[in-house]
């Protein structure tokens, strides 16, 4: 057999702080390594594989237009992104209208930031400290971790942080130049912080006044991770754009910025040669059908209160708060939270973090009942 391991760490470059793990299968909430064991995933591939891995829906459908057409240039029309825009739309907040479809949700970011100064002719933006927005110069920018930008510097001008969740320290720095206000609902690798509902509607009404694009990004929270289809149906207030990805076609990679009315962009001052391939919309369509079909918002939201319930009926000694918002959930630790997401895997756990002390928890919202016990007893093992 193949030494998977070291033709990576030959031929890739090193910039993930990698596991010790070859996984070689998924299905469901379950993964498997190359020596045969098998782990309970609690991370999803960071909240992609919300229909769980290998859905079957997604595979037949990824199968079927593979045989029939994989890639088709965005200067002409297609059957399979007409399809998964129609879906794509009839789940999203009616003020969004339409979209542009990218690879990733960096991608999104970018598209973003171009569309906000392109409609508003202003250059600044504001976004939240311990905020995370993607890794291409936009979005890095506009993410906090200073860890990700020190090198890269000097980034994209013009873009400024605020305390996540304090209204008055985003007003005094909003001005005549500000072009967008880029905000998370729920702040994912910033340490599963829960945006405040009041927090959000002041913001919006700031965004109206002072004619600003309120851009908010869904990547991590959208399609039934929190209870609901995105995030912001639990906080009364319409985006001007909104960032999608991760989990939007089971697994594929794609993305998407949607837009209400108020952006308008020029032909040609935008495009993506792969964004909305005909076998990325496949995949998409699929999902989201799946996504509705078994409810997926509502098993969400049913799991992550059975989860917390069961977990906190332990002694955690190590532990000093669990969020918990649909099957999104955080566990601050009283240290880092690194050796307890090596001791998880080496349990049969997969875990990851957000930030330093906090272990983030997003399994595949198909999870059974029977897994998520199993994975109490783990945790409640080695936070004890």
């Amino acid at each position: 057999m193949k030494d998977y391991k070291a033709l990576i760490q030959q031929y890739e470059l090193d910039v993930y702080p990698r596991r010790d793990v070859v996984l070689v299968k998924g299905k469901d909430s379950r993964v498997w390594d190359d020596q045969g064991k098998e782990y309970i995933d609690l991370a999803s591939g960071i909240s992609v594989a919300n229909v769980g891995h290998c859905n079957e829906k997604v595979v037949e459908a990824i199968s079927k237009q593979a045989g029939t057409l994989i890639t088709c240039a965005n200067t002409f029309y297609n059957d399979a992104k007409a399809i998964f825009l129609e879906k794509l739309f009839s789940v999203a907040p009616k003020n969004l209208t339409r979209a542009f479809l990218t690879n990733s949700g960096t991608e999104a970011v970018e598209a973003a930031i171009k569309f906000a100064r392109s409609n508003t002719k202003k250059t600044k933006f504001i976004s939240a400290m311990k905020g995370f927005h993607g890794r291409t110069y936009g979005a890095l920018s506009a993410t906090y971790k200073k860890e990700y930008r020190d090198i890269f510097e000097p980034l994209v001008p013009g873009f400024s942080f605020v305390p996540y969740n304090n209204f008055e320290k985003l007003a005094e720095a909003a001005d005549d130049q500000t072009a967008g206000i880029i905000l998370e609902l729920v702040q994912g690798e910033g340490g599963i912080n829960i945006g405040q509902k009041e927090y959000f509607q002041q913001v919006r009404e700031l965004c109206n006044e002072k004619g600003i694009m309120l851009i908010i990004d869904e990547i991590q929270t959208g399609f039934c991770r929190t209870g609901t289809m995105f995030a912001i149906e639990q906080y009364g207030i319409e985006a001007d754009m909104m960032t999608v990805a991760k989990s939007i076609a089971g697994g594929f990679p794609m993305g998407a910025l949607l837009c209400s009315d108020k952006i308008q962009i020029e032909k040609g001052k935008h495009g993506s040669t792969f964004g909305g391939n005909p076998l990325a919309c496949a995949a998409g369509t699929a999902s989201i059908d799946y996504m509705i079909d078994n409810k997926l918002w509502k098993q969400a939201e049913a799991k992550g209160k059975y989860f917390k319930e069961k977990l906190s009926a332990h002694q955690l000694s190590k532990v000093r708060e669990i969020r918990v918002i649909g099957l999104m959930i955080g566990i601050e630790l009283k240290d880092k939270s690194q050796p307890v997401i090596v001791e998880l895997l080496e349990k049969g756990i997969l875990s990851l973090p957000a930030g330093t002390t906090v272990l983030r928890l997003l399994p595949p919202l198909t999870i059974s009942y029977e897994d998520l016990d199993k994975a109490v007893a783990v945790l409640a093992e080695v936070l004890a």
